[in-house]
C-alpha cells in the first residue's frame, strides 16, 4: 500500500531527515554504528518505496526492543559455520537487518565464487521489508532472495488458529541500466503491520485479508485477530507457500517455528525471540555469458511493460510501482501516519533530539 497525504499527518518530511532521525535515535538508545545504520537502511527501504508497514512506523518498536533486552543492542555476528558455497550465521540476537545484510553480504561473496551462496541466519529478530535484502543483492550483480519467519499470526485455509507468521518471500533480478525486477510479497493475504496501520488511519480492512478470533472474514482492524493466506477461496496455495520460509527459515536453522515464537507486539520485551532468516545469492555469469543474461531481462521487462493492458489500466513489472513511489518520494519527502508522528514526537522528546516532523 502507497500511503498518501490525505490519509496521513502533517506536512511531508524529506526522506533524508527522517533517514538522519532514525539513526541519531537508535545511537541515542545505545546501539553500535553498524546496528544504526542498518536498521535504519531497512526501515528507509520500506519507507522509500511505498511500504509503510514495514517502514520508519516500526522505530517505536524497535527502539522498545533495544532498550528492555529482546535486541542485542551491539551484537558479536559470526559466521557460525562455513561448507562451501554454504553457510550459518549467528546474529548475537542483534536486530534483524543487521544480521540479513550481513548474511546478504556474505552470501554475494560465496556466489562470485562458487555461482551460489545461501546463508542460513540463526538467533536474528524483526527484519522489516524482505525486499531490502534482495535489492541489496540485485544492486551488486547478483540474484537475490530473502526468506524469513515469523510469530504465529495467520491461520491456514479453513483454519481456525494463528499458524504460520506472514513469512515473506522477496526476489530481485539486476537489469542493465535500470531498476531491479523485485518482487516482496508475504504469504498472508497482507502483513499484520498493514493492520496496525489501518488501525493508525482509523480505516476499514479490505474484504478476505483478515479474521476474528473464531476464523471468520472481519473488515474492522479493531476486531481482526488473525490474517487469511494469500488467495482468498484458493488460500491453500498461501498457506502452502508459507511452508517455503518456514522451513528455509526455522526448520533449516534450528531456529524456532512460528508458533513457539513469542507475539511481536510483546507484552515481554525482555527476551531475545530466536529468529531465523534465509538468503541465497546467484551469479548469472556463473550460469550464462552475462552479456546474454542482460539482453534476455531487458527484452523480458520490456515486452512485460508493452504487453496490452485492460481498458484504464497499466501493465506493471514487479517493482515498478516501488520504483515510481521512491522518486516521488524522494522529490517531495513524505508525510507520515499520526501514531508515527506521535511516536517519532516523544522519542525526540525522550532523547533531546529534533523530531521531522
Amino acid at each position: 500500500m502507497t500511503s498518501n497525504s490525505k490519509n496521513l499527518a502533517g506536512s511531508p518530511a524529506p526522506l533524508v531527515v527522517i533517514d538522519d532521525f532514525c539513526r541519531k535515535v537508535f545511537l541515542a538508545a545505545g546501539t553500535d554504528q553498524e546496528t544504526a545504520d542498518a536498521a535504519t537502511r531497512g526501515m528507509l527501504h520500506g519507507t522509500r518505496y511505498g511500504i509503510d508497514s514495514h517502514g520508519v512506523r516500526l522505530l517505536p518498536h524497535y527502539v522498545r526492543g533495544l532498550t528492555e533486552g529482546r535486541l542485542n543492542p551491539r551484537p558479536q555476528i559470526v559466521l557460525a559455520n562455513a561448507f562451501g558455497a554454504v553457510a550459518s550465521l549467528d546474529a548475537d540476537n542483534g536486530h534483524g537487518a543487521l544480521a540479513t545484510y550481513t548474511a546478504m553480504e556474505h552470501a554475494t561473496r560465496l556466489a562470485g565464487e562458487f555461482g551460489i551462496g545461501a546463508v542460513a541466519i540463526r538467533n536474528s529478530s524483526h527484519f522489516g521489508p524482505a525486499g531490502a535484502y534482495a535489492v541489496d543483492a540485485a544492486d551488486r550483480g547478483f540474484i537475490g532472495f530473502a526468506f524469513c519467519n515469523s510469530d504465529s499470526f495467520v491461520r491456514l485455509h479453513d483454519g481456525a488458529m494463528r499458524f504460520h507468521g506472514t513469512n515473506p518471500i522477496a526476489c530481485a533480478v539486476p537489469v542493465r541500466n535500470s531498476n531491479p525486477w523485485l518482487f516482496d510479497m508475504a504469504t498472508s493475504a497482507v502483513p499484520y503491520n498493514r493492520v496496525q496501520l489501518y488501525r493508525s488511519l482509523s480505516r476499514q480492512l479490505p474484504e478476505g485479508v483478515a479474521s476474528d478470533k473464531r476464523g471468520y472474514d472481519t473488515t474492522d482492524p479493531d476486531v481482526a485477530d488473525m490474517l487469511a493466506p494469500l488467495g482468498g477461496e484458493f488460500g491453500f496455495k498461501g498457506a502452502g507457500l508459507a511452508g517455503i520460509p518456514e522451513i528455509l527459515s526455522a526448520v533449516l536453522t534450528g531456529m524456532k517455528l512460528s508458533f513457539d515464537i513469542a507475539p511481536m507486539p510483546g507484552p515481554d520485551f525482555s527476551k531475545p525471540r530466536g529468529l531465523g532468516a534465509f538468503v541465497i545469492a546467484l551469479n548469472p555469469a556463473a550460469f550464462l555469458d552475462i552479456d546474454i543474461f542482460d539482453a534476455a531481462m531487458k527484452r523480458y521487462v520490456d515486452t512485460l511493460r508493452a504487453s496490452p493492458a485492460r481498458e484504464g489500466f497499466t501493465v506493471l513489472a514487479p517493482g515498478d510501482r516501488e520504483w515510481a513511489v521512491a522518486a516521488e518520494r524522494e522529490k517531495h519527502g513524505v508525510a507520515l501516519d499520526p501514531a508515527t508522528v506521535e511516536a517519532f514526537r516523544t522519542l525526540a522528546s525522550t532523547y533531546q533530539l529534533v523530531s521531522p516532523v
